[in-house]
């Protein structure tokens, strides 16, 4: 994967020894974040200590405003899509939309097919097995798609629910570095851009689904709930998909060879 920011070789994860001091980390909130009052999100997404950058989106109710915000920084950013086989007619549709009317550089991940044809015959392994499912349907997917990747940028805000209350702008996710340019993001604020932008909304959100990830999974929120409630409702121990967990808690596959 390329990037026309730069094509400096860079390898950020070489400073980071687990349990060590995560210099490169440090250096990049220092710079363009030192506190919440001067942050420099576009300076940060230019920084070529990065490297290789993916803009990783669901294309959910809130995706439109991440992808015309980084696209306008970095206009031919590769855009991964992980099309699990499982998604809403209309998230495709709004996929399809937003490509047109955003140029969006779209780069669809799927799953294996041989381990969905093991794993998932009858395609009702997300009802017996959820986790399961999104570790063959997404986490292993996206893994693979970012292989060649430095930093990832992700939609995640802290006002989505409290597993994501004290969420950075900046972290760690294994050896990669992950952005998250909207985390201090208010549901106001993205209500504000959408009509800033005349950005169309997710089909879906005006049947109150708030978060949409994969059919099987996913409701409309109720009146109270936060905006996440409706994913994976019925499996309370379950609030994300596995793709979100951080430098110690990663899914990993063993390979062979």
């Amino acid at each position: 994967m390329s990037d026309p920011v730069s094509d400096a070789p860079s390898d950020p994860g070489s400073s980071w020894p687990p349990g060590g001091t995560d210099r490169v980390l440090e250096a990049l909130q220092a710079d363009h974040m030192p506190d919440l009052g001067h942050v420099d999100m576009a300076g940060l997404l230019h920084d070529p200590r990065l490297g290789t950058r993916a803009l990783v989106s669901s294309f959910g109710t809130e995706s439109a405003v991440l992808l015309h915000y980084v696209t306008r920084i970095l206009p031919r950013i590769e855009v991964l899509f992980i099309d699990t086989g499982r998604h809403f007619d209309e998230t495709l549709a709004y996929r399809d939309r937003l490509v047109r009317l955003l140029g969006l550089n779209l780069v669809e991940v799927r799953p294996d097919p041989a381990a969905i044809a093991a794993e998932d015959p009858d395609h009702r392994l997300a009802e017996r097995d959820p986790n399961m499912c999104c570790l063959l349907r997404k986490t292993f997917p996206l893994a693979d798609a970012l292989a060649g990747v430095d930093t990832w940028i992700s939609g995640r805000k802290r006002y989505q629910g409290a597993t994501r209350a004290a969420l950075p702008a900046i972290e760690r996710d294994g050896t990669h570095l992950k952005v998250n340019p909207l985390a201090f993001w208010s549901h106001a604020d993205l209500d504000a851009y959408f009509a800033a932008h005349d950005l169309p909304r997710h089909p879906l959100e005006g049947r109150g689904f708030r978060s949409v990830g994969c059919a099987p999974c996913t409701r409309p929120v109720r009146p109270g709930e936060d905006a996440r409630a409706g994913r994976w409702a019925d499996n309370p121990d379950k609030t994300e998909c596995g793709i979100h967990l951080g430098p110690d808690g990663r899914f990993v596959r063993r390979r062979s060879g």
